[in-house]
């Protein structure tokens, strides 16, 4: 989900005062301060193609810049080089366009201001850089759609720097079909979709199974030969019914591939209630802009008069210990989605500044800190090394 710039400044003018409500012990800033903190879903890169602002200081809106990045501890984001999802992009040439210009903009960012940020191909990049207290700028993309049926153009984009793809988005591509589109077209992967996972696995590309449909995502745990990630996604235990979200039998199959989760910080994937909000909402606007009501002026009406149940940081650290208690430790990660749910953020966990609210969840739950470390970071990191050590036989 991608919001307007205007619900994401809201966003920020609240954070202060939520955070405020959660003592953060020494112990706590310590750990997100001295320890590897790999975020895999934020999503810059359109953020600043849509409202430019330059994310090497402070900014007014947007979840993320380099000051609260230091601030909470981030060091290495995997920024989304997001693709919408959508005919005008689907096949005609414009996704593999506009990837390779998002791409442009995070180079532009690492090359603008070099004494704080760096690009990060690998994972010796995200060690070297954390030593030198640069932020490493890692890159995933969001959307298959620009390889455009040519596993040609999945080396061009590794050569750029993108180190996983998810597969598709919110609707079926050429590659798979998605959680959120009706139409099972390929009833999981397509057959491009099935030479394409095989394709990545020997060229060193994770694979990202966030947003596919149960079908597809069955499908890749058969054929992967290494551990997948799911970037941005949490729990359907938490809400029932959401495809976009994983089951429990996907969680025992993730780690029986060794895989990781990265939870979704955004309240609609955390909370039932926060989802049954925008469900009613998108039925009321529906009816409303039928009748020629502007989508903008209903919205801010309809939240006026309903106010969004925000999820809490205790119902995020809920999912982590959901996964921990399910299928262990080595399984769960973190993908806030920061930038990319605008103004559904929650309470505690508004921004990137925020990390250490998180880590004093996670000790105030007994959680010890070398599992903290390992849900920071180090599950992302030992899934990456795998991914490059199995490609180097081809």
């Amino acid at each position: 989900m991608k919001l307007p710039a205007t619900l994401c400044a809201l966003a920020l003018s609240l954070s202060n005062a939520y955070a405020s409500d959660i003592k953060v012990s020494e112990r706590a800033h310590r750990i997100a301060q001295q320890n590897l903190l790999i975020d895999t879903h934020i999503d810059v890169p359109y953020r600043i193609k849509e409202h430019w602002e330059d994310v090497t200081k402070a900014t007014n809106s947007g979840d993320f810049d380099y000051p609260r990045a230091v601030q909470g501890g981030l060091n290495a984001p995997f920024m989304s080089i997001y693709i919408p999802a959508n005919l005008e992009f689907e096949g005609k040439g414009k996704s593999y366009q506009l990837a390779n210009q998002l791409i442009d903009g995070m180079e532009a960012l690492a090359q603008r201001a070099p004494d704080k940020f760096a690009m990060a191909y690998n994972t010796k990049d995200i060690l070297r850089q954390f030593r030198e207290k640069k932020i490493s700028v890692a890159m995933g993309m969001e959307n298959g759609s620009p390889i455009e049926g040519d596993i040609n153009n999945l080396k061009h984009f590794f050569d750029r720097g993108v180190r996983y793809i998810t597969l598709a988005h919110s609707q079926s591509n050429h590659i798979s079909d998605s959680s959120y589109d009706i139409r099972r077209k390929w009833k999981g992967l397509s057959p491009f979709g099935k030479k394409l996972v095989v394709e990545m696995n020997k060229i060193g590309m994770l694979i990202d199974v966030s947003h596919i449909s149960d079908a597809a995502f069955y499908q890749v745990m058969e054929l992967s030969k290494v551990p997948v990630i799911a970037s941005h996604s949490s729990l359907r235990k938490y809400t029932p019914g959401f495809e976009r979200n994983m089951d429990d039998d996907m969680l025992k199959a993730l780690k029986k591939n060794g895989g990781v989760i990265q939870i979704n910080f955004g309240s609609s994937f955390v909370t039932a209630s926060s989802r049954s909000w925008y469900d009613q909402r998108n039925e009321a606007e529906a009816q409303a802009t039928s009748q020629g009501k502007s989508k903008t002026d209903f919205r801010a009406a309809y939240r006026a008069k309903n106010p969004f149940p925000y999820a809490t940081l205790e119902q995020v650290l809920d999912h982590i210990d959901h996964v921990v208690e399910l299928i262990g430790i080595d399984h769960v990660g973190i993908g806030s989605d920061y930038d990319g749910v605008g103004d559904s953020l929650p309470i505690g966990l508004k921004d990137v500044s925020t990390y250490p609210n998180l880590v004093q969840g996670l000790l105030d739950r007994n959680y010890t800190e070398g599992q903290i470390k390992k849900i920071l970071g180090g599950n992302t990191l030992r899934v990456w090394r795998h991914a490059e050590e199995y490609a180097k036989q081809f």
